[in-house]
């Protein structure tokens, strides 16, 4: 055995990510995150499944690179974790390309149905957006999203990025913890389709941890798709499935309305946070709040004398900063065509300042309003790089858990139930209307600092803004590496008004009392709690050529590296 003395005299040291070991902590590796960081000159690939991970890291080790090692992880993770993602669900995409040293950006959100409007809803006598459905449907953008990521950077034919997942689907595989606990909680809306009753409730019940779910039904579906392209879905085989499940719920898409369907090319948004440049996509989605978040936080002195990591101070202007630019979201996000969202002024270093000037330092906001302009849930995340240094940021979703609950019979997935977030007031940008995107909560996120790159993401809903700006503010403000960033305690608050915020019991006692006392109604979460939203981050260092990964304990995945490619 080593001598446990071997290491004295080495004084004090830093791991990546500034955590500081004495010499009479290294020993024992004492730290505050659960794991490491994976570490590689090869590719990496980040995901919520161990399974998706290395169907990506495969396709790297085959000669794929990160574009089509991100659709082979997404097709898996639509397999293996049906009530969260899959074909029936949307996508958002940010795709660095090393070469031409250049982002681009995807928004493969889908559009209502031409004939679902406001009147046609009041007519069935509704004040309301219904949340499942034939009617909270939307065009599914996936499938769509996929294809024009391999048609502009794949060196893979779709057929090769899709073979992992199809295999899966048809041989079965064990049910992971999480997603056996997903499952469970979503009997009754899945009784509700009687496709969905026969596919995801085998035996009249959801599969427990261990147990072997097969789709080959999915299986057929992926097939078509990697034979026949994006047609398969929206013009050949599987649109006829979806349309005889829109007329068995008496729904109104059409033929037309898959058949047009089209995501586009876009360009990320933008703000500086300390020496970090941080990318989100623009509106439908909520990545605006993130980075308005990050403008107001960068007003005060977080990561200074009394401003640490997890203290009373940065958590308080954390939790106000999130308040003010949610108000805004709230008031202004919609989908961009055909009217003009304010975007600009509201990630403006400016409009920052004066939403800033309303936080007080010794009160909690419980109503705040959004900013006056003149004139004016259930997801999975994935990433990616390779070893040339592109990198992918990908975000998918069915929106609720199962979505819309309703299944086209012999199709193999749910379709989402991402019209639910329209509102069916007229006067609002987000106003319901046919082919418009609804507002969204998916982002990807990208980040860069010198030679370091970053591409993230933290799934969870209305959480995923707030939560972004936290990651960027351990990097940025708390010096932690991807992984610690990753895993570090988080507070959430899905509500856009009230004082009411959540955060997990790893804040302090002490913290928490002093926020109390500030007047913030805190809910205490477990120690690593689904409900701050789980993450996954790839980092690389141009400068080395090193690339690093990070996955969160939140979920049941990890990062993987490929081996050397022969």
């Amino acid at each position: 055995m080593r001598n446990p003395g071997w290491w004295r005299g080495f004084g004090v040291f830093v791991l990546a990510g500034g955590l500081v070991l004495t010499s009479e902590s290294a020993d024992g590796q004492d730290r505050s995150q659960t794991r490491s960081m994976v570490i590689s000159k090869g590719g990496i690939v980040a995901s919520e499944s161990p399974l998706a991970s290395e169907a990506g890291v495969r396709i790297l080790e085959h000669g794929g690179n990160a574009v089509d090692a991100a659709i082979a992880t997404n097709a898996m993770m639509g397999v293996v974790e049906p009530m969260m993602n899959g074909i029936g669900g949307d996508l958002f995409v940010i795709v660095y390309d090393a070469k031409a040293n250049k982002l681009y950006g995807l928004n493969a959100s889908g559009w209502a149905p031409k004939n679902l409007t406001i009147a046609f809803l009041e007519k069935q006598g509704l004040k309301s957006m219904p949340q499942t459905g034939v009617n909270s449907i939307t065009v599914p953008g996936v499938v769509d999203g996929w294809q024009k990521l391999a048609d502009k950077f794949g060196r893979k034919k779709l057929k090769e990025d899709l073979a992992a997942a199809t295999r899966v689907a048809q041989d079965g595989f064990p049910v992971p913890e999480w997603d056996a606990a997903y499952w469970a909680a979503e009997v009754d809306l899945l009784h509700t389709d009687d496709a969905a009753t026969s596919l995801y409730l085998p035996g009249d019940h959801a599969p427990k941890v261990g147990d072997i779910f097969k789709n080959p039904d999915l299986a057929a579906s992926l097939q078509q798709i990697a034979d026949h392209g994006r047609d398969a879905f929206y013009k050949g085989e599987i649109s006829k499935k979806i349309l005889d499940a829109m007329k068995r719920h008496n729904g109104t898409m059409t033929e037309k309305d898959l058949a047009e369907y089209s995501s586009e090319w876009v360009e990320p948004i933008s703000t500086t946070y300390r020496d970090w440049t941080v990318y989100e996509m623009p509106p439908n989605g909520q990545g605006m709040a993130a980075l308005e978040m990050l403008n107001i936080m960068e007003k005060f002195p977080l990561g200074e004398k009394d401003s640490g990591f997890g203290s009373t101070k940065a958590l308080h202007t954390e939790i106000e900063a999130k308040k003010l630019a949610y108000a805004d979201m709230g008031k202004y996000l919609a989908d961009p065509r055909g009217q003009k969202i304010p975007v600009a002024t509201l990630i403006s270093k400016e409009w920052a300042a004066e939403r800033a000037k309303l936080i007080d330092p010794d009160r909690a906001a419980c109503d705040i309003a959004a900013g006056e302009i003149a004139g004016g849930s259930d997801t999975t995340y994935l990433t990616v790089v390779d070893r040339d240094g592109n990198m992918v940021s990908l975000i998918q979703s069915n929106y609720s858990a199962f979505g819309s609950g309703i299944v086209p019979a012999g199709a193999g997935f749910v379709m989402h139930n991402r019209g639910g977030l329209f509102t069916l007031d007229a006067s609002s940008p987000n106003a319901l209307a046919g082919h418009k995107r609804p507002r969204h909560t998916i982002i990807p996120g990208f980040a860069q600092n010198g030679d370091k790159r970053i591409a993230f993401g933290i799934m969870g809903g209305w959480n995923q803004a707030q939560a972004h700006a936290q990651f960027i503010a351990n990097i940025a403000d708390f010096k932690m590496n991807i992984q610690a960033a990753v895993e570090a305690a988080r507070f959430t608050k899905y509500t856009f008004t009230g004082c009411d915020v959540e955060m997990e019991n790893r804040f302090g006692g002490k913290v928490r009392d002093e926020l109390t006392a500030k007047g913030h109604q805190i809910k205490v979460l477990g120690t690593f709690s689904s409900r701050v939203g789980g993450g996954q981050a790839v980092l690389r260092d141009f400068l080395t050529g090193i690339n690093y990964g990070a996955s969160d304990p939140r979920k049941d995945g990890q990062a993987a590296a490929e081996l050397p490619f022969e």
